[in-house]
């Protein structure tokens, strides 16, 4: 297990030399997106329009922040924290094929994610749930925010981080899952615990 400090936006040669359990902080530009924000980025691609960010080598954080104005009539990030992600597993493919380079949220993602990973070149973050407030200690600005419309959970907000984390990789670009490893190992256990009787 290695700590690395990231910055955005990340090259295939950095994200596939991370492993699972390797804790990263990352500065840089980091992109929230959710339901509604990953279905308009479809929806955009399937009518040929222009996207609203360049995703090679972004971050995508599955969040949706508490961001407030300021006196001066700026926007702020007060807390975020991650939402759960398996909601975002039928994009897999979709954001591999946009050149974002990793994911960050709770819960982890399943098979299609995991295939993805390793044929895109991306990778899974776990960010800790229930620190909202201490994540948020990470993020220096707000640089833009896209599709406000849709509610501020929901909008795409272009965060400014620094030594943002931690985050620890939950699915990397080797096959490795920990989720995948967690479940198989309480299968384990239920069977020792209790064996079927034949």
């Amino acid at each position: 297990m290695e700590k690395k400090r990231l910055t955005t936006p990340l090259s295939e040669e950095d994200v596939r030399s991370l492993e699972v359990g390797d804790i990263v902080y990352l500065s840089g530009s980091i992109l929230t997106c959710r339901d509604m924000g990953h279905l308009r980025l479809k929806e955009l691609c399937s009518q040929g329009a222009a996207l609203p960010k360049d995703f090679h080598g972004a971050v995508l954080f599955h969040a949706g922040p508490v961001a407030l104005k300021d006196e001066a009539g700026d926007w702020y990030v007060d807390i975020v924290g991650p939402t759960t992600s398996i909601r975002m597993e039928a994009y897999a493919d979709f954001v591999g094929g946009l050149g974002v380079r990793a994911l960050i949220g709770k819960g982890g993602m399943a098979e299609d994610t995991e295939r993805a990973c390793a044929q895109y070149g991306y990778v899974y973050f776990q960010a800790a749930p229930g620190c909202a407030a201490k994540l948020a200690e990470g993020i220096r600005k707000v640089n833009d925010v896209n599709w406000i419309e849709l509610g501020i959970p929901e909008a795409m907000w272009d965060l400014e981080a620094d030594c943002f984390g931690p985050l620890v990789v939950g699915i990397d670009t080797k096959g490795n899952s920990i989720y995948r490893n967690i479940r198989e190992k309480g299968r384990e256990q239920i069977n020792r615990l209790y064996p079927s009787e034949g």
